[in-house]
């Protein structure tokens, strides 16, 4: 009789337990999930963001507009770190203490709008890798799109690059900011479960920390990519002057369009100086084009920013740099080589036996006050088998 009471308790309190655990399961992946789509402002009118937010960022937090509102008070423009095509980012300071970078999606002045927003959201909460901006959080309140990143400290590159602070950096310092940006396109196009395309490779987009290790930032205009795929056949959408010919031209989307824009960056990171100015002289007006002629007169280094000169640099390792932005240039998207391969480059693990062929790029010679575009390329793209380019000086081999 006692066996049977205690097998009747315990069958009883295993059934209890077997209620509880389903009534656990049903709060947490039906009832939560619920209340949390609310808290973001999502309601059955928006099926695009339920859909979306029950999926790919249950792994980041969510933050309440007021609050972010509060930490950035009430984004004030002391607080504002720049201004992209998808709207202001802010400076903010969280409860507990924590210091963040607000971006504000500015839905009546941006190009993108929601779908961008949720497409930025699921492209971060995706990759992950230590030169990529890391994402805290985002808010869906109404009208209101905002994105939660750790804020770094030494803001965006161009700030530097282009004079608009006192910082001074020595070529270390450069060298790893170029070796970083490489590694981080590394992983986007051939390392990440994803192939992924930046298309907005620029100094603005590319963020410092504490120690100026460089993050790329801004994936508002990235593309997933197709494993079967050469290229992808899309509307242009990038930054004049960044931006590869047979993309520009033709609409023909690659990795190689963003290993384009690695290389004009890479220059400018050197020069210390904007792809495009026209308050300079003719031949100086756009980057690629100055530095070629500077290569075919066997006076690159003269590229250099004078700064750095005055500080001191090994110049074989600039020239190694130059090296392998002009073989990102190439005209042709063939003739330019994969990320990995540059890393190489800039590490001393791979040989610069490559002679490059004179870039193709934009023709900057025209009045003040008439547009750029890319209707004049200064030199049509030339045959894969032309070989008659100059080398580098010996010393950078």
């Amino acid at each position: 009789m006692q066996h049977s009471a205690a097998l009747f308790f315990f069958l009883g309190g295993l059934v209890v337990l077997l209620i509880l655990l389903i009534l656990v399961f049903i709060f947490w992946k039906i009832i939560k999930p619920e209340k949390l789509k609310k808290s973001v402002g999502c309601t059955k009118g928006q099926q695009g963001s339920i859909d979306f937010f029950s999926g790919n960022l249950r792994t980041i937090s969510y933050f309440d507009f007021h609050k972010l509102k509060k930490a950035t008070k009430n984004f004030h423009h002391c607080n504002l770190l720049g201004r992209g095509g998808f709207g202001p980012v802010y400076r903010g300071k969280l409860e507990d203490g924590r210091l963040v970078a607000v971006k504000k999606l500015s839905l009546d002045k941006s190009q993108q709008g929601e779908s961008e927003f949720l497409a930025e959201v699921r492209m971060i909460t995706s990759i992950q890798h230590k030169n990529l901006v890391r994402l805290i959080g985002c808010c869906s309140d109404g009208a209101q799109r905002l994105l939660v990143y750790e804020y770094m400290k030494n803001r965006s590159l161009d700030l530097i690059v282009y004079g608009k602070s006192d910082q001074f950096l020595n070529w270390e310092t450069r060298f790893q900011i170029i070796l970083g940006i490489a590694r981080g396109l590394q992983y986007l196009h051939e390392d990440s479960h994803l192939r992924i395309v930046h298309r907005d490779i620029k100094a603005s987009n590319i963020l410092l920390d504490d120690k100026f290790q460089p993050k790329i930032g801004d994936f508002g205009l990235a593309r997933f990519f197709p494993e079967d795929q050469v290229y992808l056949s899309t509307n242009f959408a990038g930054t004049l002057g960044y931006t590869a010919p047979e993309y520009a031209i033709r609409g023909e989307l690659s990795e190689k369009a963003d290993i384009y824009s690695f290389g004009v960056l890479v220059l400018e990171i050197i020069s210390c100086r904007k792809n495009t100015d026209l308050n300079l002289p003719s031949e100086m007006q756009y980057l690629p084009e100055y530095a070629w002629k500077l290569y075919e007169r066997s006076s690159v280094i003269d590229l250099v920013d004078p700064k750095m000169r005055d500080d001191g640099f090994v110049e074989k390792d600039v020239l190694r740099g130059i090296h392998a932005a002009f073989l990102c240039l190439q005209p042709h998207a063939n003739l330019r080589p994969p990320m990995s391969e540059i890393v190489a480059i800039l590490t001393c693990k791979g040989e610069m036996i490559r002679t490059p062929m004179k870039p193709a790029f934009t023709d900057c010679r025209r009045r003040k006050d008439e547009k750029l575009s890319w209707d004049t390329i200064s030199e049509a793209f030339p045959s894969p088998l032309k070989s008659d380019s100059p080398s580098l000086p010996q010393s950078s081999h």
